[in-house]
């Protein structure tokens, strides 16, 4: 099943429609889409939010190292402040898209006031879904010449 996300006129063509791949974005989810609901009502996430769900992806994570390890991603363009990363972990603790793990690095490297968190299944299928959302806008985008086509 595909979703119609856009249409657009390109000049000197005829209607272009965009679709996305249903499937591809909820894969693991049953399919009356009960989770999908839980999905969609995330999307589109904070730009904070995605940083977060992508730092805590690949290892756990203790605040200050996602704060460290998103402005790497991003060449430093990107600089959470503490306040704006405490208030979004506590806001994705309680939507689900992140835990907080009691496993915790060997004593002599870690700090007991730190507080380890873990991206859940719930916040990988949201952090797919948007990266599939924003792969369409730029679709839209390379259509209306908004965007140089790939090197």
């Amino acid at each position: 099943m595909k979703i119609l996300i856009g249409e657009v006129i390109v000049p000197g063509r005829r209607l272009a429609r965009l679709y996305s791949p249903c499937k591809s974005i909820y894969r693991g989810y049953n399919q009356r889409g009960h989770m999908r609901h839980e999905i969609e009502k995330h999307v589109p996430l904070p730009h904070a939010t995605f940083h977060i769900l992508m730092a805590v992806s690949d290892v756990d994570c203790h605040g200050y190292a996602i704060i460290q390890e998103v402005a790497a991603r991003t060449n430093g363009q990107i600089k959470l402040s503490a306040g704006t990363l405490y208030r979004s972990i506590q806001r994705m603790l309680e939507q689900g898209l992140i835990v907080e793990t009691s496993e915790r690095p060997a004593t002599e490297l870690d700090d007991e006031r730190r507080r380890y968190y873990r991206i859940t299944p719930l916040g990988t299928a949201v952090a797919r879904a948007e990266t599939t959302r924003l792969s369409n806008l730029v679709r839209l985008a390379r259509v209306h010449g908004f965007v140089p086509e790939k090197a």
